[in-house]
C-alpha cells in the first residue's frame, strides 16, 4: 500500500509531490540502471541529442521551446496554451523517468499516465503575471539558486547510492533519504519553472518542501 507524501510548495506556480512506496522490489532495484534503458533513450533524444560525430546539435527540444518561449513573451507577450501543454507533458514525463532512475519507485515510466509522480505547472497569464523584459535576464537571477543546487547534488548522489543499497537489501526505500531526493528535485523544478520554463516571474524559494 502507498503512503501518500504531501508536501505541495505553498502553490508556487511548480509543484512536485511523489507518493512513498512503503514496499519496492528488491531485484527490480537492482537492476534499474538496465531497465530503465529504453524509456530513458526516449527521454534524452526529447530533451537533447547529439549529431554525428558527437558534435551538439543545439539543446534539442528543451533548449529550442526555451528560446522560442522567451521570444514569443518578450515580441508577442503570448504563451500559447498548446505550447504551455507540450512543454508540460514534457517535463511531466521526464520527471517520472528521474524518479524510477533514483528507485523512488517500482513503477515503469509512462509516457502518458501520472501514475504516483505529481508535478504541476500554473498555467501563466503573460499580459497580466508576466514581466515581458524579465526572461533575459531570469537565468542570471537565478545564479545563487545554482551555486546551492550544485552542492545538494553532490549530497544527491550519495543519498541516491545509499537509498538504492538499502531497497537492495531491505525492499524499502528509507523515508529520510526519499524526503531529500524528493525535496531536491523540487527545488530544482523551481527554479527550472522560473528561469527557463518561464512559467512564472515569481522568485523560487529556497526550499526543500
Amino acid at each position: 500500500m502507498a503512503k501518500t507524501k504531501s508536501r505541495s510548495s505553498a502553490k508556487y506556480p511548480a509543484r512536485l509531490d511523489v507518493d512513498y512506496q512503503q514496499r519496492l522490489g528488491r531485484w527490480s532495484t537492482l537492476f534499474r540502471i538496465i531497465l530503465i534503458i529504453p524509456i530513458a533513450i526516449i527521454a534524452t533524444i526529447l530533451v537533447g541529442s547529439s549529431g554525428s560525430g558527437g558534435v551538439n546539435t543545439g539543446a534539442g527540444i528543451a533548449g529550442a521551446l526555451f528560446i522560442a518561449t522567451l521570444l514569443m513573451i518578450l515580441f508577442r507577450q503570448r504563451y500559447p496554451r498548446w505550447w504551455f501543454d507540450f512543454i508540460y507533458a514534457l517535463n511531466r514525463f521526464t520527471t517520472r523517468v528521474t524518479i524510477y532512475l533514483f528507485a523512488l519507485t517500482d513503477r515503469y515510466p509512462s509516457t502518458e499516465d501520472e501514475q504516483n509522480v505529481r508535478l504541476e505547472l500554473d498555467y501563466p497569464n503573460v499580459k497580466r503575471d508576466l514581466n515581458r523584459w524579465l526572461p533575459l535576464v531570469k537565468w542570471l537571477l537565478a545564479l545563487p539558486h545554482y551555486i546551492v543546487l550544485a552542492f545538494l547534488y553532490v549530497a544527491l548522489v550519495f543519498v541516491v547510492v545509499i537509498g538504492w543499497v538499502a531497497t537492495v537489501i531491505m525492499g524499502r526505500y528509507p523515508l529520510p533519504l526519499f524526503d531529500f531526493v524528493v525535496g531536491v528535485l523540487r527545488w530544482t523544478l523551481r527554479v527550472y519553472a522560473y528561469a527557463f520554463l518561464l512559467v512564472t516571474d515569481r522568485y523560487p524559494p529556497f526550499s526543500l518542501s
